[in-house]
């Protein structure tokens, strides 16, 4: 893309773990953004996950959904997670379309964490949930939602293995943390910040890493 720099990666906090993150090519000067996370640990959370990503990358081949249908889209992915997950399994999911000719990404937040937008000029914009989890509910529906990024906008998309990563006193890195070190990485490449926020939160972490640490860091340029 001309407008948008990204980059993604996850330290899983065991052999196999239950976060994801995917970049779609969704045509010509459009890329997809997918971070997920599935609620639990270890194998079961990996299979789960796996089926997710799965029935993602099966409905958005699909020739009946409408790969740029998001809410089309999502709607096809939960009916298939219900109907295969334990009642009490789900994920929490972003999913953006970033549009490189108008600078807009349109996006559906599943309960996820809200992604933090730092603005060039500091402002700061957290693209909240429009629709509730994945695997609840057979009935379920979502609101697309849209930001424009401007040259030198930083967003950061993550998992909570990042903001609940736990220092000294079992305080948490914590979301504070997270931007803090966004504002003194903002003018680096995308894999230069989504590098320092993972150092910082290891630097932090006292003792084995309890969770995946999930990241994708898209700056505009």
């Amino acid at each position: 893309l001309e407008t948008l720099d990204y980059a993604g990666n996850c330290v899983q906090a065991r052999v196999i773990g239950g976060d994801y993150y995917d970049f779609l090519d969704m045509g010509p000067g459009e890329v997809g953004f997918v971070l997920a996370d599935v609620a639990g640990k270890g194998i079961a959370a990996a299979l789960l996950m796996a089926s997710l990503q799965g029935s993602l990358h099966s409905q958005y081949n699909s020739q009946h959904t409408g790969s740029k249908d998001i809410s089309q889209l999502l709607a096809s992915v939960n009916r298939h997670f219900y109907k295969h997950t334990a009642e009490d399994r789900y994920a929490t999911l972003f999913f953006g379309r970033y549009n490189d000719a108008t600078r807009t990404l349109h996006y559906v937040n599943c309960g996820h964490n809200p992604p933090i937008l730092l603005r060039k000029g500091g402002a700061v914009e957290r693209l909240s949930a429009t629709a509730t989890v994945l695997g609840l509910f057979s009935d379920w529906e979502c609101s697309v939602a849209e930001a424009r990024l401007e040259t030198g906008d930083v967003l950061s998309l993550y998992t909570d293995g990042i903001t609940e990563t736990t220092g000294h006193n079992g305080e948490e890195f914590g979301e504070a943390r997270v931007l803090d070190t966004l504002r003194r990485s903002q003018n680096l490449e995308a894999a230069d910040i989504l590098q320092n926020v993972e150092i910082a939160a290891q630097a932090f972490r006292l003792g084995e890493q309890e969770d995946d640490l999930t990241l994708v860091i898209a700056r505009s340029r």
